[in-house]
């Protein structure tokens, strides 16, 4: 552990709290919680939960953790759950999620806080991405409601006040095979909660093929974003969507937006495994796939 801690903020409730869910994962932990700590703003809070950990390695680092972090145990409920029992327990004003095995650059805190302070009260900010792990690059992220409808063009790693987590009942805790983030993310946009990025890669994105986006929820994509449509069924209807469009079409978008009517489309007419064995096949052609081929070779 670094010797740097949030102890140099005044007294009272921290204006950010940091909040990591863990199960059984401790091999990076180190490094995410020694990011946060390194951060130049320092009026910030540290909360791990443990959601159910079962493995020796794990539970023994998560018992050293150190004084700085208030660690957290629960049964195991699954992410969604325990981001929602760290949020619960959260005293900042603003809260920022962060994965085991992800991690910051030092001025995140600092840059996103001089952001959000510059835009309306239910609003969020996020930044770039620096791709690590299997795949490597900087990918840019922009904020388009309607994308976000077709595709999760945000990251999980955004700065955004607790009311509004509160005011949208946090996390579906019953999506435990993944996409929880994609589903919130679609809920912010539908209560107009604007989203804005800072355009450096300060949030580490670690990519493996055993995690859970790999080997879990994207062999399910089209089942996960059925149930997704399901569970916001007016964004999904052609007036909302004709609506949303109009309304987000000059914005910066990763592709170009009406080819997302063909692509929901696809998913609706198409047979469950074929359409997964269609998504499958376009993995490789993604913009983070493209971007991490590009660093790679040049």
């Amino acid at each position: 552990m670094t010797d740097a801690a949030p102890t140099d903020r005044q007294d009272g409730p921290p204006l950010v709290s940091v909040v990591l869910p863990c199960f059984n994962a401790h091999r990076h932990l180190r490094q995410t919680l020694d990011s946060v700590r390194a951060q130049t703003f320092r009026d910030f809070e540290i909360i791990v939960v443990d959601d159910g950990s079962n493995d020796p390695e794990t539970l023994a680092f998560l018992d050293s953790v150190g004084d700085d972090v208030r660690l957290i145990r629960q049964r195991n409920y699954g992410l969604p759950a325990a981001r929602n029992t760290a949020f619960r327990h959260a005293r900042g004003t603003y809260v920022l999620p962060l994965d085991c095995d992800d991690w910051l650059e030092p001025t995140f805190l600092e840059r996103a806080i001089a952001k959000i302070r510059t835009m309306p009260l239910r609003s969020f900010v996020f930044s770039h991405l620096s791709l690590c792990g299997d795949m490597s690059g900087t990918v840019e992220k922009e904020y388009n409601h309607f994308e976000q409808l077709f595709l999760n063009q945000l990251p999980y790693c955004l700065l955004l006040p607790k009311a509004v987590w509160r005011e949208l009942g946090g996390y579906d805790e019953s999506m435990r095979r993944g996409y929880e983030d994609w589903e919130f993310n679609i809920r912010l946009g539908r209560h107009g909660v604007v989203g804005a990025p800072l355009r450096e890669p300060l949030f580490h994105y670690r990519v493996s093929q055993t995690g859970m986006l790999k080997a879990v929820s994207g062999p399910r994509h089209g089942t996960l974003w059925r149930d997704i449509q399901k569970k916001n069924p007016n964004a999904y209807r052609l007036r909302g969507l004709v609506a949303s469009w109009l309304a987000w079409r000059e914005k910066p978008s990763t592709y170009y937006l009406g080819l997302y009517f063909f692509w929901l489309a696809l998913h609706r007419v198409l047979p469950k495994p074929l359409f997964a064995k269609l998504f499958q096949r376009l993995m490789p052609y993604s913009h983070s796939a493209r971007v991490s081929r590009k660093a790679m070779v040049g």
